[in-house]
């Protein structure tokens, strides 16, 4: 029997029934993924001790790309990790030169979270932490108050490995910190903005924090491998970013424009697996023709070609040593077992007992795997949310039979393309 809180069943059904990946409760959901949950616990654990790591969860619409994203995001919390999540999509690219870079940047700082805050941005709860923890430990004898801890912090980002941009980082945080310490409102608010990258000039940043650099689309990873020190230090596990939707660069329509984006995740690549930077874990969710196009997807670009290899047949079989992974199709039987899992999640949300047999959920995966165009289009995504259709229909009709009632919807219908679809749906400009 699970184990299911009854708010986080309402969530669960609430994020399903819309299409999207339920930001907790997932390991409700976690069914036939034990050889990819076990790889992303041992990668956790490395990165934890020091090393960093980049994978891409490959897969078409609906096969589990961002619960898989979602998946690490829940682990990495419960290992102390601070962790953001974030869509790639027009408005956010790794590189550009009109603010997109800056743009995304802004998100995963917007989007942080920890173990003890998952609902909001916790960049300011991280940085009151640490500032807390200096305080405590300060000694009178030693000098004043403020002097001492912006005189610690700024000991602390010394040792860092982009010294240009740990100099700049470190003024912002120990003006957070003189402005938590004298409650100076706006000086915090002001030094939020630079670690954010809401500050847009340098005038800007120089007049109000002293700082005479900003973040912006050239330095923005420089500024998140500082950060990535930085929780290390305050005592956190490391940093996790996933990014889904990794079709938005694929979708580029120039080609100079996505050659340098991939430029820009070699260069993440390189960093990662190299050893240049620590206690960081990148995650992207991508199509197989974002990766494996060899006219416009990442094996377009050679350097990154070799690196990521080939596309795997589908054998049944997974390489989790591989960096990118793909994710097989789950079985009949495992599909079941989810259909199981969502039925006591309903009713732990609805508080009721929607009478669904062994034998009607067979016969419910067995008119759904039937159905014509179930082969190309049939998606668990699809599965889902039709079996949550259903039990909607059953709990609201108690007396209709769930017979009738899956009669009443399939028919014989045939699966069609899903309408939010649009993966590799290409623009033309």
């Amino acid at each position: 029997m699970l184990n299911i809180n009854p708010k986080e069943a309402h969530q669960i059904i609430a994020s399903l029934e819309g299409g999207v990946v339920p930001s907790r409760g997932i390991r409700h959901l976690l069914v036939g993924r034990r050889q990819e949950v076990d790889e992303i616990l041992s990668t956790l654990e490395r990165v934890k001790d020091g090393a960093s790591d980049i994978r891409f969860w490959v897969g078409d619409f609906g096969s589990g790309k961002s619960f898989m994203l979602q998946t690490i995001d829940t682990f990495a919390l419960e290992k102390d990790f601070v962790v953001s999540t974030v869509d790639l999509s027009p408005t956010r690219a790794f590189y550009a030169s009109n603010g997109k870079a800056r743009a995304l940047y802004r998100e995963i700082m917007n989007n942080l979270h920890i173990k003890t805050c998952q609902d909001r941005s916790c960049l300011e709860i991280v940085l009151q932490k640490w500032i807390t923890r200096l305080r405590e430990a300060w000694e009178p004898e030693n000098g004043p108050l403020v002097f001492e801890i912006l005189q610690a912090i700024e000991r602390t980002f010394d040792t860092f490995k982009v010294p240009l941009m740990a100099y700049d980082f470190g003024k912002a945080v120990a003006a957070y910190a003189q402005g938590m310490l004298n409650e100076d409102r706006e000086q915090k608010i002001q030094a939020l903005r630079w670690l954010r990258a809401e500050t847009d000039t340098k005038t800007e940043a120089k007049k109000t924090l002293g700082i005479g650099t900003i973040i912006n689309d050239t330095n923005w990873f420089d500024a998140l491998k500082t950060f990535d020190e930085l929780v290390v230090k305050i005592g956190y596990a490391g940093l996790v970013v996933n990014f889904d939707e990794l079709v938005n660069v694929y979708k580029l329509p120039r080609s100079q424009t996505r050659a340098s984006n991939y430029e820009m995740i070699l260069n993440m690549y390189n960093e990662c697996k190299t050893g240049r930077v620590q206690h960081l874990f990148l995650n992207f969710g991508a199509t197989r023709k974002t990766i494996y196009d060899s006219y416009r997807g990442l094996s377009s670009y050679r350097a990154l070609a070799g690196r990521l290899g080939t596309e795997q047949k589908e054998t049944g079989l997974v390489n989790t040593n591989r960096t990118v992974l793909a994710l097989k199709p789950l079985t009949p039987e495992e599909i079941y077992t989810l259909l199981e899992h969502l039925l006591a999640v309903y009713k732990a949300r609805y508080h009721c007992d929607v009478s669904v047999s062994y034998e009607q959920l067979r016969r419910y995966m067995e008119e759904q795997l039937n159905r014509p165009g179930a082969d190309e289009f049939l998606t668990p995504r699809a599965v889902i949310k039709d079996f949550l259709e259903l039990l909607d229909l059953k709990r609201q009709n108690p007396e209709r039979s769930f017979d009738s009632l899956l009669e009443a919807k399939f028919g014989g219908r045939p699966v069609t393309r899903d309408a939010d679809d649009h993966d590799d749906s290409l623009e033309v400009f």
